[in-house]
């Protein structure tokens, strides 16, 4: 199977402090990936590369096959890339309506009535009715989560190529408590299959969601990937940093930060 997206040679570094050192990565169709590493190691950074947010400073990143040029206003993507931000990242002056259908209201001549249908229907996927004229702050952390889900999946009819085939997550569960947590961990799974949106890449460092949410893993650390493997084979590789991280030892090849 050929990999939907493809990172070749990735460096990214933020003034003296190099994040990503020549790093390789393939993304599959139809797969639930997971990167998980310590904290700083660079895995919201490749994020933000693989949804074309932020450039690489050197390597290339390739979409289907198709080497991406500059950032994602810079060109088309052949397979359009939704994100659910770590904070949720809802504008606060929008209502959650306005908040899902953003897209929508600022690049289709769809009639608002329509959105408003488009807009619902996305939110009773994500188990949000009722809330279209609410705002931000009148949510919970766990609904306005669950809005942002909305928001990454919304698709345009006037543009069907540009609906979301690939998700990124990043730590979706953070903040929440155990069962917030597991009502969005169940979340990402029925969007696999509801949204058309099979392929997901997962930022996290909550057990729970690495095992329950993801197929694969890769272990990021000094800027590169250190572990690829099959989530089943967590609790039985021996590889000191899988390991370490998974028994939150502070002995072990991870420095630990004081």
């Amino acid at each position: 199977m050929e990999p939907i997206i493809q990172l070749r040679g990735i460096s990214k570094a933020f003034g003296n402090s190099v994040i990503l050192d020549g790093m390789d990565l393939d993304i599959y169709p139809g797969q639930g990936l997971g990167i998980i590493g310590p904290s700083g190691t660079g895995k919201s950074t490749i994020l933000r590369i693989i949804a074309g947010l932020l450039a690489p400073d050197e390597g290339e990143v390739w979409i289907r096959g198709q080497k991406r040029q500059g950032l994602i206003e810079d060109g088309n993507d052949p397979v359009y890339i939704g994100m659910v931000f770590q904070q949720a990242a809802l504008f606060d002056s929008l209502t959650v309506e306005e908040n899902v259908g953003f897209r929508l209201f600022q690049q289709s001549h769809i009639s608002h009535q329509k959105i408003r249908e488009l807009v619902e229907a996305k939110l009773a996927m994500v188990g949000m009715v009722d809330v279209a004229d609410r705002y931000p702050a009148q949510l919970s952390g766990g609904m306005r989560k669950r809005v942002s889900f909305a928001r990454a999946i919304m698709s345009n009819p006037e543009h069907p190529e540009d609906n979301p085939e690939v998700l990124l997550y990043d730590e979706p569960t953070a903040g929440l408590d155990p069962i917030a947590s597991t009502v969005i961990e169940d979340l990402v799974r029925e969007l696999q299959h509801q949204a058309g949106c099979g392929t997901y890449v997962m930022v996290t460092h909550q057990s729970s969601t690495i095992r329950r949410t993801t197929d694969r893993i890769v272990f990021i650390y000094q800027g590169k990937v250190q572990w690829d493997g099959k989530t089943a084979d967590i609790d039985t590789t021996d590889n000191p940093l899988m390991r370490q991280f998974f028994n939150a030892s502070i002995h072990g090849p991870i420095h630990v930060i004081d």
